[in-house]
Order: structure tokens, then C-alpha cells, then sequence
């Protein structure tokens, strides 16, 4: 007779006291904990796959919504989004969780708040698993004048996304209709083709809107769409934005930290198709030095830029063979 595992337990959600006010989360199984940060323009929700895989795999799986998201607390102060406020957000969940220590895995956005947290935080964040967005230390010039010197005649992104307000006009009036575009620019079924114009960037006088798709992505279907824009409509896009507004600040808070190395057991995972992970190559190449406790690397062929949505068997086997490689 076999023996199945027991079923985990279905997602709970509830919040938990931070410096933010609340951070919501929702977790599942039992184990040691592994806390899951999500990206731009997301939310716990991206993490669905992953859960009761690593629930099922002996882990305490917690994702949560970073703050100015969902139902976290959504501070009216863009400064309150700089990276060491949302690094004791998530210093403030594993002590609330009654946890002295975690394994922080992020994507996007959420990978760089992880990389952060293992960093400043190493006496809480025992390794660090980062998706799409390779670790880069702090250096170098100043963010902004970075990114105004990106594109020439066409608008960057994050260029665009830094003075409040514009990009909410662009996006709010429409947000199930933008954020499905966005989803499907950067996914590997869907993005334009490599001569087309680059949708990271807006011409002149034009939107980001522009240059989206308008078909839809094999990995997101109706009530997806419908659970990230009703998240979206009910809290607008601030919160979410505020991230990027806060660059230059995190240069500034982080100075201690220039060039600085995460040390822990590390893993990292991109997509072959993703201009997070390409365009960051210098950074991937770099990692012997800058990522040296880096036990697992992978770059999925012809994946886009939502990795663990897009592919969520091969990215739950390799975290689970990661988490698993941590315990031996």
C-alpha cells in the first residue's frame, strides 16, 4: 500500500504589524521559512505556484504584498518606499511569524528587495534565491541621471515612472487594459519582435501603452487579469510606483554598502528572452565575486520576464532542489 503525503493545508492569509503599518501575507505548510517577495506591477498572487509546491516540500511558504500593495499598508509618503523601510518590513514578518531567521526568495523588484535584506539583514536572511533581476551592488553614478541618459529621443521607463502622478494618468483610467499590455510585452509568447519598437521605452510625445501587445500571454488567463487589475483598481498605482521613485535615496542610504558582496548560500534563475536578465549579463558574469556564496544558477531558454509564472514546474524544481541543497 502506498503513502501519499498528506495534503498541505490551504493558503491562510492574514496581516502582521510592520513599520509600514500592516504587511498582508499569505502562507502555507509547515517547515522552515521561506519568505517570497513579488515585483512590479504584481502581488502575492504571482507566487501561486510555488506555494503548495513548497508547502508539499516541508517548507513554511510565506508570500506576502510589499508594501503599497494590495492590503498592505500604503504609506502617502513616497520617501516611505525607500529599500531599508521595505527591508524591516520584511525583518518584521519573520519576527512576527515567530521566526528567527528565513530564506528570502524575490522576483523583479522583489529580488532586489531580497539581495537588499540578505545584505543589510544577514543575521535574519540565511540565503537568498533572486529571479530575473541579477544582484548588482550599489556603485556608480547617481541612478537618475542614469536613466535620463537612456534612449536618446525615446523616454526610459523608469525615467517616466519617476515624477508622481504621470505615470498613474497614463495607466489608472484603463488598468486592466495596461497592466494586461505590460504582462504581455515582456512575455516570451507575446513580446514584440526584436526589430519592433522596444516597448521599455515610450517616442516622443507617445505612451508606454504604445508599443504593448494586444495579445495575451499563455500563462495569464481571465481570472488572473481579473485579480491583479481589481487589486490595482482598489488601491491605484502609487504605492506600486513609489518604488522607483525612491532609487536615488537608496544610492544615498546604501553608501556603506558600495560594491559590497551578498555572502550567503545564493541561487539565481533568469529567462534567456528577458531584458532584465540580458541587459544585466555584465552583472551574472560578475557574481564570483559579488554573489560568491552562489550554490545554483539557470538561465531558462526562451522564458520572458514572469519566470515563475511562465514556468512554474521548472522554476518549482529548482527551488526545491536549492531549499533542499541548503539543509544538507
Amino acid at each position: 500500500m502506498s503513502h501519499q503525503p498528506a495534503p498541505s493545508p490551504e493558503p491562510t492569509h492574514r496581516t502582521v504589524a510592520s513599520p509600514a503599518g500592516r504587511i498582508h501575507l499569505v502562507e502555507q505548510g509547515t517547515g522552515p521559512l521561506v519568505l517570497l517577495l513579488h515585483g512590479f506591477p504584481e502581488s502575492w498572487y504571482s507566487w501561486r505556484h510555488q506555494l503548495p509546491v513548497l508547502a508539499a516540500a516541508g517548507y513554511r511558504a510565506v508570500a506576502i504584498d510589499v508594501r503599497g500593495y494590495g492590503r498592505s499598508s500604503r504609506p502617502s509618503d513616497v520617501a516611505a518606499y525607500r529599500m531599508l523601510e521595505l527591508v524591516e518590513d520584511n525583518v518584521a514578518v519573520v519576527h512576527a511569524l515567530g521566526e528567527r531567521s528565513a530564506v528570502v526568495v524575490g522576483h523583479d523588484w522583489g529580488a532586489t528587495i531580497a539581495a537588499n535584506s540578505a545584505l543589510v539583514r544577514p543575521d535574519v536572511f540565511r540565503a537568498v534565491g533572486l529571479l530575473s533581476v541579477p544582484y548588482a551592488p550599489r556603485g556608480g553614478p547617481r541612478p537618475s541621471d542614469v536613466f535620463a541618459g537612456m534612449g536618446g529621443d525615446e523616454e526610459f521607463y523608469v525615467a517616466r515612472f519617476q515624477e508622481p502622478g504621470r505615470a498613474e494618468a497614463e495607466i489608472e483610467p484603463d488598468v486592466r487594459g495596461w497592466l494586461a499590455g505590460f504582462y504581455a510585452a515582456f512575455s516570451a509568447d507575446t513580446m514584440p519582435a526584436p526589430d519592433a519598437p522596444d516597448p521599455h521605452f515610450a517616442g516622443s510625445g507617445g505612451t508606454l501603452r504604445d508599443r504593448f501587445p494586444d495579445r495575451r500571454p499563455g500563462w495569464l488567463g481571465e481570472d488572473g487579469l481579473d485579480f491583479y487589475a481589481g487589486e490595482f483598481e482598489r488601491t491605484g498605482m502609487s504605492g506600486a510606483l513609489n518604488r522607483y521613485r525612491n532609487m536615488d535615496r537608496d544610492w544615498e542610504d546604501l553608501a556603506d554598502f558600495d560594491g559590497a558582496p551578498v555572502t550567503q548560500p545564493s541561487l539565481f534563475l533568469g529567462g534567456s528572452l528577458d531584458a532584465s536578465t540580458t541587459w544585466l549579463a555584465d552583472a551574472v558574469a560578475a557574481y564570483p565575486t559579488t554573489l560568491p556564496g552562489l550554490v545554483s544558477s539557470h538561465i531558462l531558454d526562451g522564458c520572458g520576464h514572469w519566470i515563475q509564472q511562465e514556468r512554474p514546474e521548472e522554476v518549482n524544481r529548482i527551488l526545491t532542489d536549492w531549499l533542499a541543497s541548503l539543509a544538507a
